[in-house]
């Protein structure tokens, strides 16, 4: 079941997921598996640095407290699931599947999801640097209380995405797509590339007065007294 978040102006809010997990089965140990099947478990505090899931399949699962630095989630899908406190520095998901997902008070650093398909996911609290999401594609998708340093949605289609009290800092819009994008809620809006693609996005008086010299300087132009 998902949520609609509220619109305004025109703008469809984004439908949140709802995540209500079976009672779940400790997960056992062990490394993960290339296609594994992964349902109804509950990993927590687990240590998948440098393991290999790719291609595996999680629904119905809690991922509680786990390392994922240099995890291999390659073409992953990830349903119906929660993941909280998950930390790590380079993990792939390059094009993994989320679908009804809250990511929570994730602390990640170059996360690969590059042409990775998002679905009705929260975003909520944490902290991501450089997160990759070049020519992925997000529909239903809130980032909200979050920290994204140098986000990179180049060339990725957005599609009912709302940013609510988060800050982006020097986010790449290059060649994006933006439908019904809301980024009014945001505490803090850098845009370093892709103030052009911002068509399909609406943003706050405020917000256009803070991104003025950008586009001044974009449009070449000059601007004196």
């Amino acid at each position: 079941m998902a949520r609609r978040a509220a619109g305004g102006s025109g703008v469809k809010g984004a439908r949140r997921p709802e995540v209500r997990l079976p009672a779940l089965e400790p997960h056992e140990g062990g490394e993960l598996e290339p296609d594994g099947d992964y349902d109804g478990l509950d990993f927590r505090e687990a240590d998948f640095t440098g393991q290999d899931g790719s291609g595996a399949r999680f629904m119905d699962c809690a991922l509680t407290g786990c390392a994922l630095d240099e995890t291999r989630l390659r073409h992953a899908r990830v349903l119906d699931s929660t993941l909280t406190a998950v930390r790590g520095v380079g993990t792939d998901l390059a094009e993994a599947t989320l679908r009804d997902v809250e990511l929570t008070d994730a602390r990640l650093g170059g996360p690969q999801l590059h042409g990775a398909v998002l679905e009705r996911v929260l975003v909520r609290g944490g902290k991501i640097d450089y997160l990759n999401l070049r020519t992925a594609r997000l529909a239903d998708v809130v980032f909200e209380g979050c920290v994204l340093v140098e986000p990179d949605f180049g060339g990725a289609r957005l599609e009912r995405v709302e940013f609510v009290d988060c800050a982006l800092k020097d986010a790449d819009f290059h060649a994006a797509t933006l439908t019904d994008v809301d980024l009014r809620g945001a505490a803090s809006l850098e845009i370093s590339r892709g103030l052009d693609r911002l068509s399909g996005a609406v943003i706050s008086t405020a917000q256009l007065l803070d991104l003025a010299p950008v586009l001044a300087a974009q449009w070449g132009i000059r601007v004196e007294g």
